[in-house]
């Protein structure tokens, strides 16, 4: 069985359900692919004891690191991608983020389109994803001509209290940008809001439809509002079909419910996420592309970068009873310090822990320093913190096929710079009423960090002007097929040290009018 589409979309992530919403409205007909389904809505998903410690909603495949011990990436397959349980967070890269960046241990390279064309684009996703921030709030914000369309969220009084502190020591903390659909007053849910201020919003998905995800914000209004959009779940793209010349894909081999079905599109856009889109060009291969589809370069499923994260806890001297605590950030050191030539990274805070969570972590040194105290008074007293630092591209750093088994390299580097952004944090702690000392949680990152914690995953299909050099070119459209594009952060040839998805969505939406443009509407 064939069906033919003007465009098929293959993964229903931020950059492929934004893709999808932006194509839907030119009338032409489009297919969406995802691989799994709608993830359920359930009791389960506000349960910290089935999302963090169960995996209840992560992938249950089994990868390999080089050294070949097995691990399960912290990959979610579901309508809407890893955005059913990302944090919201929505930040935009920072201007010099697109310029070459020299670190301790290398360098953060140039991007081949810079900040002002992206502006645009940036600003039009946050209006889309509902974004709630501040402008000037933060002093390393690249320049924006217009306001956030979405007010900021408000601070619970103990984030207060650490807000006027960070400010008493001359630092700039600010306000967050958050992906959510929150109307408040007085920091309260109003009675309207579908999201309503809970403690199960980063890294649980949202029963009430309150996060601004992928799948609430693009997939189900482009479906409800375009009929020429049709989306197909538990539909596995085993691999692209290329014509006889190997220019173009003429095919998208499907698996769905034990039957295998081939559709057509006249353009082919693939947003997996970087990993599984590096791995579906790669088991692509045929005569004509040998080494996998696009990879005359050599480079599909190189420069895998995550970004250097931690999530820490830190114990408050008094209690600290926030329920929706991700709404404060710090770039203070986002660009270096005054003890520190090179760029340390981006701290924010991160969703309440609670006792089961902290049971689950099983910190041997939170016992040891409070060993009296039980799970449920630590997490009242706990204040909590996701701190990123760059990760550098290296092309040893790479995802690819070993026979049937997946292998994931990871050599982690750049490690000094988040260090001393950590001991900043810990420095400040001890200034701000909270015990100076830092205890790693590695459930919000996945199991088996750092090598399982795939959060921030990006750059193993980088774009760039010279074939030799790069996967895609400038409009994300792979050198040697004519009709083949990506969407995802496989494209970003640096990281910066902020969260991806903004970056994501708002290029999905700069590729989105080239391709309409292209489709002649």
């Amino acid at each position: 069985m064939t069906e033919h589409y003007d465009v098929v979309i293959v993964g229903s992530g931020p950059g492929g359900a934004t893709m999808a919403l932006r194509l839907a409205r030119t009338g032409k007909r489009i297919l969406l692919l995802e691989r799994g389904d709608y993830l359920p809505r359930e009791r389960e998903n506000w349960d910290s004891q089935a999302v963090f410690i169960d995996a209840r909603y992560q992938a249950q495949e089994t990868w390999y690191g080089s050294d070949g011990r097995a691990f399960h990436p912290g990959l979610h397959y579901f309508v809407g991608g890893n955005s059913k349980v990302y944090g919201g967070v929505l930040l935009r890269l920072r201007e010099r983020d697109f310029e070459e960046i020299k670190h301790a241990d290398g360098i953060s390279p140039e991007w081949p389109v810079k900040y002002d064309t992206f502006e645009p684009y940036y600003q039009a996703a946050e209006e889309l994803f509902h974004v709630h921030g501040l402008r000037g709030d933060d002093p390393s914000e690249p320049p924006a001509k217009a306001p956030y369309a979405y007010p900021p969220l408000s601070h619970e009084p103990r984030i207060a209290q650490l807000f006027d502190g960070l400010k008493r020591e001359g630092l700039h903390p600010f306000h967050l940008p958050v992906g959510i659909l929150l109307d408040e007053q007085d920091g309260k849910a109003l009675p309207h809001s579908p999201c309503i201020r809970c403690n199960a919003f980063d890294g649980y998905p949202c029963l009430v439809n309150g996060k601004a995800d992928a799948q609430v914000i693009c997939v189900d209004p482009a479906l409800a509002a375009h009929p020429n959009l049709t989306l197909r779940t538990r539909s596995y793209v085993e691999r692209l079909l290329t014509n006889p010349s190997g220019r173009a894909v003429a095919g998208i081999q499907v698996a769905s419910n034990g039957e295998r079905t081939v559709y057509t599109g006249d353009i082919v856009i693939v947003a997996c996420g970087a990993l599984s889109s590096a791995l579906l060009m790669l088991r692509s291969a045929n005569d004509k592309h040998p080494h996998g589809l696009a990879n005359g370069s050599g480079l599909v499923g190189r420069n895998y970068m995550r970004h250097n994260n931690s999530v820490v806890l830190a114990i408050s001297h008094t209690p600290n009873p926030t329920r929706f605590q991700k709404t404060l950030g710090l770039n203070d050191f986002y660009f270096g310090a005054d003890d520190w030539a090179y760029p340390l990274g981006h701290i924010q805070m991160v969703g309440k822990s609670d006792g089961v969570q902290i049971k689950g972590d099983g910190l041997p040194e939170l016992l040891q320093w409070f060993p009296e105290k039980p799970f449920d008074w630590i997490a009242a007293h706990s204040l909590d913190f996701w701190l990123t630092s760059e990760d550098l591209p290296r092309p040893e750093n790479r995802i690819y096929y070993d026979g049937d088994r997946v292998i994931l390299d990871l050599t982690v580097g750049n490690m000094e710079a988040h260090k001393r952004l950590r001991q900043k944090l810990r420095d400040l702690c001890g200034k701000l009423e909270i015990h100076p000392h830092l205890f790693d949680r590695s459930l919000y990152l996945g199991q088996n960090v750092p090598i399982g914690g795939t959060a921030h995953q990006a750059g193993t299909l980088r774009f760039g002007g010279d074939p030799a050099q790069s996967v895609l070119d400038l409009d994300c459209k792979a050198h040697e097929l004519d009709n083949l594009y990506v969407t995802d952060a496989s494209f970003f040839p640096s990281i910066g040290a902020v969260n991806p998805t903004l970056t994501i969505i708002a290029n999905a939406l700069r590729v989105g009018d080239h391709i309409a443009e292209r489709l002649g509407t």
